[in-house]
């Protein structure tokens, strides 16, 4: 039978406690699909300004316009 030194047993615990954390980083991670890209950020912001001035149409409005 072989005897770890103290210091292996340590590096075996280090590395199972780091696994432990992968693993739940893993778990708990946000997709990359859940943020926006810079053009979408974009997009957003200029909703939300053209929403304060009043500039936003609905739908079924946009429909009628364009004529669908």
């Amino acid at each position: 039978m072989i005897i770890m030194s103290n210091d292996i047993k340590q590096v075996l615990e280090e590395l199972k406690e780091i696994r432990e954390d992968l693993k739940l980083i893993k778990e708990t991670m946000p997709d990359k699909e859940m943020f926006l890209t810079i053009e979408e950020e974009k997009l957003l912001e200029e909703s939300y300004v053209n929403e304060q001035k009043g500039k936003l149409i609905s739908s079924k409005d946009l429909r009628k316009e364009i004529g669908i």
